[in-house]
C-alpha cells in the first residue's frame, strides 16, 4: 500500500463513510485536506462565501439523503464561521462530520495568532469533538467521530492542525469496518401491551405527530383508524403525516392553525409519536400523556409520563396495532374533524379577499400560489420567521414534497444556504428557496455560489422591508417595532448583476406568470415580490396578556391567518364520516 498522508487518509476515510463533498472555504490550515480532497476523484470540494454557509449546505444534504456530509472550515475564524450551521444541523438530527482546521501544533496554547480551541468551543453543539495532535491517532478518531454523527444522528468535529495533516498517516494493515445505518428500535413487549391497554380504556385518543413519524404514515393511519383518533401534527411532523390522513385535525404551536391544540386538550390520553414538541404551553396538563421516540433523552422533558416508550414510531406501532381492540365510537373524531373545518373556513378569507388588487402584496397569497405552481416533489427550504408561517399553513404535502428549515435551531438565513446542499444532492429536482428579505441579505453573498456552481435553485424573496416576526414579537409584549425596517431593496437586481435570473413583482396580478417564469428557468433564478409588512398572523390559541400587548402597540395592524389550500383538505375530511 502507497504512503498516505493524515491528509490522504483523513479524506480517504470520508468517502467510504460515503461522503460526496466537503463544504467549506480554503485555508492555510486547510491545505493539506483541499489538496487531497483536489487529487480525490471520489469527492468534490464545493467552495461557498461563508463558512456558515458550508454547514447549513451540509446539514441539508444531511437531512435530504440520510448520509453523512461533511464540511470544513480554517483555523480560528473560519472554523468559528461553522458553529450556527453545526448547531442546526446537530438540532435537526442530521448526521456531519466537521473539519476545524487548528493552528500550528507546535503554537497551541501560546495565544498563537487565531488560536481557539475547537475541541472545546464544539462541545454544545456536537455528540464528538476531538483534537488529532499526532498521525498515530488516524484514522481512529475520524472513525469514532463518524460513529458518533452516524449512529447518533447529529454532528461530529474533528480538529486538526495543517501540520499534522502534512504528515505522513500510520499504515492501516485493516480495513476500518463502519455503520452507515442506525438499527429499527423496538420497544419491550410488556411496554407495548401496557400502551394497548391505556388506548383500549381512554374514551377519547388523539394522536400528535412529530419528524420521527418519518417512514411510519401507514402505521399513524391504521392506529387513527382502529382507535377512531383525530390526528394533529408539529412543524417538522407536517411532511410526514398531513398528507392523504383522514384524520387530520391541523398543527399545534406558535404557528399553528385549526384544531389540533383541542383535540390534545380534550382528549382522555395523548400519544406524543416521535416529537420532542418544545412548547409545553400548548401542551394539556390534565390529561394522560404517553410519548414514543427512539431517542430515550427526549422522553418527558417537555411534560409530565404516564408511559414512556423507547423506539421507533414505526416499530412500535406495527407491534401495537394488533393488540389494541378496534373502537366503534368515532363521536369525539368527527367533532373534531368539524371544529377542524370551521376553524380553517375562518380565516381563509383573509388571503382570498381582494388579493389581486391588494398592494403591497399579500405574502399568502405569494405562498398559496407558490403550493400550486411548485412541481410534486419540489424541495423547499424556508427562512425562519413569518416564512415559516407561509410554508406551514399554505404548503401541501403529498409524500414526496421536502420542507426543510431551521426548525429547532431557530437561526436567521437558513434557507437559501440549504438550498445548496439539496440541490448538490439532485440537480434534476427542483429545489426553492422561501426567503424572507432579512435572511436573505445576511449571508446574500452565497447567491454567488448558486452562480458559480450554475444550480438552479430558485429563490422567492418575500421582500416586506421589515424583520416581520421580530416585529410581531415586540406587539405581542406591548412595544411598538422597532429597529426592524429594511430600506427598499431591488434583490432582482442584485441577482441580475450577480449572473442569474432575476424578476421583480409589485403587482399582485403578476404574481402567477412570474413564479411561473422563475420555475421554468433553467439554471438559478430570484423572484423578488414586494409584500406586505403589515401581514402577521397569529397562533390558534394567546393569552389576554398578548392580546392586551397587541392593544397597547396598535390598533390598525391586520392580524391574518389564512390556511391555503388545506381548508378543502378538511372538508373533504368532513365528507368521510359515516353518516346515520
Amino acid at each position: 500500500m502507497a504512503r498516505q498522508t493524515v491528509a490522504e487518509q483523513f479524506v480517504d476515510t470520508l468517502t467510504r463513510a460515503g461522503v460526496k463533498r466537503l463544504y467549506g472555504v480554503v485555508g492555510d490550515s486547510l491545505n493539506p485536506v483541499t489538496d487531497a480532497v483536489r487529487r480525490s476523484p471520489a469527492i468534490e470540494w464545493v467552495q461557498v462565501r461563508h463558512e456558515e454557509t458550508a454547514a447549513f449546505a451540509a446539514g441539508a444534504e444531511a437531512q435530504l439523503s440520510g448520509r453523512l456530509t461533511a464540511c470544513a472550515g480554517s483555523c480560528g475564524p473560519g472554523h468559528l464561521h461553522l458553529i450556527n450551521g453545526l448547531y442546526d444541523a446537530h438540532r435537526s438530527m442530521a448526521p456531519v462530520l466537521a473539519l476545524a482546521a487548528h493552528i500550528p501544533s507546535a503554537e497551541i496554547g501560546t495565544v498563537y495568532f487565531q488560536e481557539t480551541h475547537p475541541d472545546r468551543l464544539f462541545a454544545e453543539c456536537s455528540h464528538y469533538s476531538e483534537l488529532i495532535s499526532h498521525p498515530d491517532q488516524m484514522p481512529r478518531v475520524l472513525q469514532t467521530a463518524i460513529q458518533h454523527a452516524v449512529g447518533r444522528s447529529g454532528v461530529a468535529v474533528v480538529s486538526m492542525s495543517g501540520d499534522t495533516a502534512g504528515q505522513d498517516a500510520p499504515q492501516v494493515t485493516t480495513e476500518l469496518a463502519m455503520a452507515t445505518r442506525r438499527p429499527a428500535v423496538r420497544p419491550a413487549d410488556d411496554e407495548v401491551a401496557a400502551l394497548a391497554r391505556m388506548i383500549d380504556e381512554a374514551e377519547k385518543v388523539t394522536l400528535f405527530c412529530g419528524s420521527g413519524t418519518a417512514g411510519a404514515h401507514p402505521e399513524v393511519m391504521a392506529l387513527a383508524e382502529r382507535i377512531k383518533s383525530p390526528v394533529g401534527h408539529a412543524l417538522r411532523g407536517k411532511e410526514w403525516i398531513q398528507y392523504d390522513n383522514p384524520f387530520d385535525v391541523g398543527m399545534s404551536g406558535l404557528l399553528g392553525y385549526g384544531a389540533a391544540y383541542d383535540a390534545m386538550h380534550e382528549a382522555d390520553l395523548l400519544l406524543l409519536l416521535g416529537t420532542d414538541f418544545p412548547y409545553a404551553a400548548f401542551l394539556p396538563d390534565d390529561v394522560s400523556i404517553v410519548q414514543v421516540d427512539v431517542r430515550a433523552e427526549h422522553l418527558g422533558r417537555r411534560s409530565k409520563l404516564d408511559l414512556a416508550i423507547w423506539g421507533d414510531v414505526r416499530e412500535t406501532l406495527r407491534a401495537l396495532i394488533p393488540q389494541v381492540r378496534e373502537k366503534g365510537e368515532r363521536r369525539f373524531l368527527d367533532r373534531m374533524l368539524k371544529k377542524h373545518a370551521d376553524a380553517l373556513e375562518g380565516v381563509v378569507a383573509a388571503y382570498t379577499r381582494n388579493v389581486e388588487r391588494q398592494r403591497p402584496i399579500h405574502p399568502e397569497y405569494v405562498a398559496a400560489l407558490l403550493d400550486e405552481e411548485a412541481a410534486d416533489d419540489a424541495i423547499f427550504t424556508v427562512d425562519t420567521g413569518m416564512c415559516n408561517i407561509w410554508a406551514a399553513r399554505y404548503l401541501t404535502p403529498n409524500g414526496r414534497r421536502r420542507v426543510i428549515g431551521s426548525f429547532n435551531h431557530g437561526s436567521m438565513a437558513n434557507a437559501m444556504p440549504q438550498a445548496i446542499g439539496a440541490q448538490l444532492l439532485d440537480r434534476g429536482r427542483q429545489v426553492v428557496s422561501m426567503s424572507g428579505d432579512g435572511g436573505f441579505s445576511m449571508l446574500m453573498g452565497d447567491f454567488l455560489t448558486l452562480v458559480q456552481y450554475d444550480l438552479p435553485v430558485k429563490v422567492v424573496v418575500f421582500n416586506n422591508s421589515s424583520l416581520g416576526m421580530v416585529e410581531l414579537e415586540m406587539l405581542v409584549a406591548g412595544m411598538p417595532p422597532h429597529a426592524t425596517s429594511y430600506p427598499h431593496t431591488d434583490y432582482a437586481a442584485i441577482a441580475r448583476a450577480a449572473g442569474a435570473h432575476g424578476v421583480r413583482v409589485e403587482d399582485p396580478r403578476d404574481v402567477r406568470d412570474a413564479l411561473r417564469e422563475t420555475l421554468d428557468h433553467r439554471g438559478p433564478a430570484l423572484l423578488d415580490v414586494v409584500t406586505d409588512p403589515n401581514a402577521l398572523s397569529m397562533p390558534p390559541r394567546i393569552t389576554r396578556q398578548q392580546l392586551t400587548g397587541f392593544a397597547v402597540s396598535t390598533s390598525k395592524i391586520v392580524l391574518n391567518g389564512g390556511v391555503g389550500r388545506m381548508v378543502q383538505l378538511a372538508r373533504a375530511n368532513l365528507r368521510n364520516i359515516p353518516r346515520p
